[in-house]
């Protein structure tokens, strides 16, 4: 009976007609193995199997060389073993065949069965990301953008986000007046976060706190409530 409900809630999670034009598609009682890759420009295809679980959980095999034993990883670990250079964007970077094409992970209706909570539950590593922000000018009220990429950058950021009267002339990554034109909508879209350009601040990926934003000889609340509430390393 128990067998029987399990491959009633598998058919229903798992559409065989919207992923059976997938290569290596196959089947099971709680979960769908579909082939994969991921193309590193020094190595070439590195291919695997990608299982698809009920609860949302994707674990990779890898199937890159002869003897490797590199199974059970998830999309992240896959797309570092693979050696597949730029951001980590594996949702982009990790692909399946259809019809001999190679099709994206987000292309696909593949990623609509991923869950963060079943996938970090396996133990796959949260990947904190600081995503670039903005702050308006208390003069010309322009936003201009500030990239946190290293710890310097985020104190930069920090500090003058606390600054009420902040202008454009204390930019400190260039001269820049009120004058210069502020950035396109469509270009403060993209802020640089690995898993959608046009992230607003979704919890998979952009920090909300950590030791690199928020700074132990600062007396700001933020910083000072972090602190007092951090969990140890």
């Amino acid at each position: 009976m128990e067998i029987e409900i399990e491959v009633m809630i598998s058919e229903g999670l798992f559409m065989e007609k919207e992923l059976k034009e997938i290569d290596g598609f196959k089947r099971g009682t709680d979960y769908v193995e579909v082939n994969c890759g991921c193309t590193s420009r020094r190595y070439g295809d590195s291919m695997a199997r990608l299982t698809v679980y009920a609860n949302g959980q994707f674990l990779i095999a890898c199937d890159c060389a002869p003897g490797c034993q590199s199974e059970r990883m998830t999309p992240y670990e896959f797309e570092k073993h693979a050696e597949r250079e730029g951001n980590s964007r594996w949702t982009s970077h990790i692909w399946v065949l259809i019809n001999n094409k190679k099709v994206p992970i987000w292309r696909t209706p593949l990623l609509k069965y991923y869950k963060l909570t079943a996938n970090r539950a396996s133990g796959s590593k949260k990947r904190i990301f600081h995503r670039d922000e903005f702050i308006c000018c208390s003069k010309c009220k322009k936003n201009r953008r500030f990239r946190l990429r290293n710890k310097e950058e985020l104190r930069i950021y920090h500090d003058s986000l606390l600054n009420k009267r902040w202008q454009c002339s204390d930019s400190p990554y260039h001269n820049i007046s009120c004058k210069v034109e502020e950035e396109r909508a469509s270009r403060k879209n993209c802020r640089g976060c690995p898993r959608r350009s046009s992230c607003k601040g979704c919890t998979s990926c952009v920090c909300f706190g950590c030791l690199k934003c928020r700074f132990i000889d600062c007396s700001c609340r933020t910083c000072v409530d972090f602190m007092q509430n951090a969990e140890p390393n």
